[in-house]
């Protein structure tokens, strides 16, 4: 990069803020917070109702604090909108960085983000690598540092770690409230219908602190993730897009539909049933030749959890009940 494009790009990182959300992450969100300062405008931190000091020790580190009304359902998805309304409120840049409250942004992250957006203004939002701080911790971390690692290039959606054009967002209204997760892939859905485009870099974005180390913990991400699939492809499985369709049929066919059809058969033809149980086996070894045998196991196995939280959905959404968060941690 030659001096003059770098002084470019120094004069439009100082036109970034930055919206964090938490709650009781202690510890972690002073270091997310030290990770931004300097590198950000404001910060506006969001917060769900700790009651562990992060807020006094957020305002110490010179956030800005927002504090939910915690009488009304909370979603990852409120807190955001609520940063992006008190950004709003006052001077804001045109480029605004989301960051999980469990997460520390890497140095390098947003000299590489900014000047790519400059060089591609039809990008609305550009995300790069989230690595999982302590991969070897349990296997369950190991599982979210993979699942971070996702292609370079062009993207259909991003995770709560991006840069974004502010104007972006606001022209498709900001995220969705009411979504319990998966609330920015549907964004970007969004955008990509307004004409914009997402994008993933080759570049260390953010280290992600899951402490995720009990397999109760890894069931109900999984149990969450089917009800994200289950309610985007709810709102947006229609042609071209087939929102999460997939994801959804997947995860009903080897977590609900099989087990019911060889349990079916088990009562009237047991010889039926295990021929049907040989689909499991022959899964696990098509998955490993491409995963490894950990990742298949664990693959075929959340199916059950994600079909789970699939028919949760649909069983509150016949219910006219809207559910409220699945926590893991």
């Amino acid at each position: 990069m030659t001096d003059a494009s770098c002084s470019a790009t120094a004069a439009r990182f100082a036109d970034v803020d930055a919206v964090v959300i938490g709650r009781n992450e202690g510890a972690r969100l002073v270091a997310c917070l030290q990770s931004l300062s300097g590198q950000v405008n404001r910060i506006i931190y969001v917060d769900s109702g700790s009651t562990d000091g992060s807020l006094q020790a957020a305002e110490a580190l010179g956030a800005e604090i927002v504090s939910l009304d915690m009488s009304l359902p909370f979603t990852a998805a409120r807190a955001r909108n609520a940063g992006l309304e008190r950004l709003n409120a006052g001077h804001a840049g045109a480029l605004v960085q989301f960051l999980d409250g469990d997460c520390s942004l890497v140095s390098d992250w947003l000299p590489a983000a900014v000047a790519f957006l400059a060089d591609r203004p039809d990008v609305a939002v550009v995300c790069g690598r989230r690595r999982e701080d302590a991969p070897d911790v349990s296997i369950y971390n190991h599982l979210c540092d993979l699942e971070w690692d996702t292609p370079v290039g062009e993207a259909t959606a991003c995770g709560g770690d991006a840069l974004m054009r502010r104007s972006a967002v606001g022209q498709v209204g900001g995220y969705r409230d009411s979504l319990i997760a998966g609330e920015e892939p549907e964004m970007c859905l969004r955008l990509r219908r307004a004409g914009w485009k997402i994008w993933r870099i080759d570049a260390e974005m953010t280290r992600h602190d899951a402490r995720m180390t009990r397999f109760g913990q890894w069931w109900n991400r999984s149990r969450r993730a089917g009800h994200a699939f289950a309610e985007g492809a709810y709102l947006h499985g229609a042609p071209p897009e087939r929102h999460w369709v997939a994801e959804t049929r997947r995860a009903l066919v080897w977590g609900a539909l099989l087990p019911v059809v060889m349990l079916t058969l088990l009562a009237i033809a047991p010889p039926a049933a295990g021929l049907v149980a040989l689909a499991y086996p022959a899964q696990f070894l098509r998955l490993s030749l491409r995963d490894g045998p950990k990742r298949a196991w664990f693959s075929i196995l959340g199916k059950f959890a994600e079909a789970l939280g699939v028919c949760e959905f649909h069983l509150n959404r016949i219910r006219g009940r809207h559910r409220g968060l699945i926590e893991y941690k």
